[in-house]
């Protein structure tokens, strides 16, 4: 897959600068960051849209969609389908998986320590115990 989003990248660098008259990504880039970003959101709710209905051969088309239209406003930002893919690893290499990282260090998952090293959990009564001053 990340072969075809380097084609795919590379075509839109390529076009970016061909006449937006016959161009959708020359226009895209003519109209700059923000309208790119609203094609990008549209074509994102529309792939949500169709997967709530369950019409996968419409998601198939809105995700193509989609992933033009991620293209276009990564090389707008100046970002390459490498630079995602290294993001990936790193994100397998933290977490195992390929999964989106937490927004904070405390959502990390921690191992329990193994049954034997664990203190037992004991409940204290505290009916009819008074503060000492």
């Amino acid at each position: 897959m990340s072969d075809s989003l380097e084609r795919l990248y590379l075509a839109v660098i390529a076009a970016k600068d061909l006449d937006p008259a016959v161009s959708r990504t020359a226009r895209l880039f003519r109209r700059g960051p923000a309208k790119m970003a609203k094609k990008l959101a549209e074509e994102a709710i529309e792939v949500v849209i169709d997967a709530v209905s369950g019409d996968a051969e419409a998601v198939v088309s809105e995700s193509a969609d989609l992933l033009y239209n991620l293209t276009v406003l990564w090389a707008s930002a100046g970002v390459r389908p490498a630079d995602v893919w290294r993001e990936m690893e790193r994100r397998v290499h933290l977490l195992g998986i390929a999964e989106k990282m937490p927004k904070s260090p405390v959502k990390l998952a921690k191992v329990p320590p193994p049954r034997e090293a664990r203190r037992p959990i004991v409940a204290l009564e505290t009916r009819g115990l008074r503060k000492r001053h």
